[in-house]
């Protein structure tokens, strides 16, 4: 369906907005919830049109419908081809599609995103943070380092605002990169931690997915008996072959070749 297909690619990507995932999720939801409550007659108009156009035989969608796979019940004497399409077909499709996306994006999981998302906001909202630290992640930081933790995201606010070589962040993978840059990693190690439990919070499986589709392309019979180290390393590889493509090979050799031996002289 067209309307899932936006959030369908942006889920697959490796690296991810939680905020503008956040966004994408709610925004379909309500497209769905629509198209559901009153997209029906758009829809049968442009299937009519359709089949005319390509000279589609359509049935009669006031005359009485009748299942060619079950015996009819009483109940479906009165069950119009229309009623049939757009209860059983149409409805229903949509329906098991926000089941999914409920399902997937609880409420929890949407509070999570949505505190989270503060961190890649001009201004850190101290209090969503503290928040979110102290409901979802209680059990990383004892009741002295939350207190502390307070602290340290006012003063980050302001240090913010003071040097240029934090502004410009529009991701939170940028506020971790720019900690580290700036060497302030040590400084607000508590807001450190935060951000890094926060990075490793997948919004989809996707990168998950496909780690284990390589495991099943690389672990075949002739390498069943692979040490885990050796299968580590070829899944990084091939899950990364964008970045293992830049490589230079020759540099690799001569690394490997100016190693000092490590064998202690007797």
């Amino acid at each position: 369906m067209g309307e899932t297909e936006s959030l369908s690619l942006e889920l697959q990507k490796k690296s991810q907005d939680i905020l503008n995932a956040m966004d994408l999720v709610s925004s379909t939801k309500v497209s769905l919830n629509n198209i559901r409550n009153e997209g029906w007659d758009s829809f049968l108009d442009e299937v009519t049109y359709f089949c005319q156009r390509h000279k589609i035989q359509m049935p009669d969608m006031n005359a009485q419908y009748i299942s060619t796979r079950y015996r009819p019940r009483k109940k479906d004497l009165h069950v119009t081809f229309e009623h049939y399409y757009r209860v059983d077909l149409f409805i229903a499709t949509l329906d098991k599609h926000l089941d999914e996306l409920n399902s997937r994006f609880s409420d929890q999981s949407m509070e999570l995103l949505s505190l989270s998302s503060s961190l890649a906001s001009k201004e850190i909202d101290v209090d969503q943070i503290c928040l979110l630290v102290e409901k979802y992640y209680s059990q990383d930081f004892n009741e002295q380092e939350r207190i502390q933790l307070r602290h340290q995201l006012r003063l980050f606010n302001v240090d913010k605002a003071q040097n240029p070589r934090l502004s410009g962040i529009s991701a939170i993978s940028d506020l971790c990169r720019s900690l580290v840059k700036t060497q302030k990693r040590e400084t607000y190690f508590l807001l450190d931690r935060v951000v890094r439990l926060i990075l490793t919070l997948p919004v989809s499986t996707a990168t998950t997915e496909r780690g284990f589709s390589a495991m099943k392309r690389i672990k075949n019979r002739l390498r069943n008996k692979m040490s885990d180290e050796y299968l580590a390393n070829s899944l990084v590889i091939n899950v990364e072959r964008e970045i293992a493509e830049k490589f230079d090979q020759d540099c690799i050799i001569d690394e490997f070749k100016n190693l000092k031996g490590r064998r202690a002289e007797l």
